[in-house]
């Protein structure tokens, strides 16, 4: 049985052999409930039914590492967020594709559960609230949720916490608020450190978070292996719809926490292959009025960014 921990003590790289052909080099983010099918896709062998190897290059902290690992060459394909993903692919230091959708919905803003002085996302003004990273899904929630509250995001101290070390900061007194991916939110709250002050569909409902991204050049040169890849994603995204506690089973031993944790965070969560087009198109605008990203035709990028076919083929064979 696959123990993510196993992942972290071997070095860089970990083998999962399914085929005799060289493996695809992946990457996930650390400690990420939203990223249990590729967990699933291990545990259960989807990837060597689908007969194609995988080889863990990275288990990463935020998704703009995982951009920077692209643009270095080291990666064929990875889950990650969809926003460090379309601003790194925007600004041309990545050149990938997404291939099918992994979840939506799924982060929370935490607050320490006995701070009184946070009531609303107004109190948040000249708080400090920490973000996985810049570009990132979470970074992009919380500026949308500000504007939308019509708060200035300059009147907010927003900071950088690798998302392990937010607990605890936050437990501290060091930061006022987190807001991060499941389950780190739901270990807040068994913890008895954290409570939601939102949660993410609260603040975008149905909103794209982490997709299926392969490297241009790997796809056109493997598309089968890509295909493969894609085939085991759908099929351990179902299985863990169809497998409930089997799913948290495996989630328990992918994110290292315990199982309450995880059962309360997967009820927060969507795991969903079909992508979100128009979701993708609301990222597009909203990082391109940050100015994060320069993007002269959005619908026109959105088409090239986001490619079905196949995962059309996959899901109409």
């Amino acid at each position: 049985m696959l123990l993510l921990f196993a992942l972290l003590a071997v070095g860089p790289s970990a083998q999962f052999s399914g085929a005799s052909e060289a493996a695809v080099r992946m990457a996930v983010l650390q400690s990420d409930i939203h990223q249990l099918a590729f967990w699933v896709a291990l545990e259960k062998g989807f990837f060597a039914k689908n007969g194609v190897s995988v080889e863990v290059v990275g288990v990463f902290k935020a998704g703009p590492e995982i951009m920077t690992a692209f643009s270095a060459g080291e990666l064929d394909m990875a889950y990650v967020g969809e926003a460090p993903a379309t601003t790194a692919v925007a600004n041309k230091a990545a050149s990938v594709v997404v291939v099918a959708q992994v979840n939506t919905e799924g982060s929370a803003l935490v607050m320490a559960k006995d701070n009184t002085a946070i009531k609303s996302l107004a109190d948040l003004k000249g708080k400090m609230v920490a973000i996985p990273g810049h570009s990132t899904v979470q970074d992009f929630l919380l500026r949308k949720a500000l504007k939308n509250a019509r708060i200035d995001p300059t009147s907010v101290n927003i900071i950088v916490v690798k998302p392990p070390e937010m607990i605890s900061a936050l437990r501290t007194g060091q930061i006022d608020a987190f807001i991060v991916w499941e389950p780190h939110p739901s270990k807040a709250a068994t913890m008895d450190v954290g409570q939601n002050l939102a949660t993410s569909g609260g603040m975008w409902p149905g909103h794209p978070c982490c997709v299926l991204v392969t490297d241009k050049g790997f796809i056109a040169k493997q598309p089968e292996k890509v295909r493969a890849v894609v085939a085991a994603h759908v099929q351990a995204t179902d299985y863990i719809h169809r497998n409930t506690e089997e799913a948290i089973a495996i989630g328990v031993k992918s994110t290292g926490m315990d199982e309450a944790t995880v059962r309360k965070a997967m009820q927060n969560v969507h795991f969903t292959y079909e992508l979100n087009i128009e979701g993708e198109k609301e990222y597009v605008r909203f990082l391109s009025e940050l100015g994060l990203i320069r993007i002269e035709n959005p619908d026109g990028f959105v088409d090239q960014f986001l490619q079905s076919e196949i995962l059309r083929g996959i899901l109409h064979q």
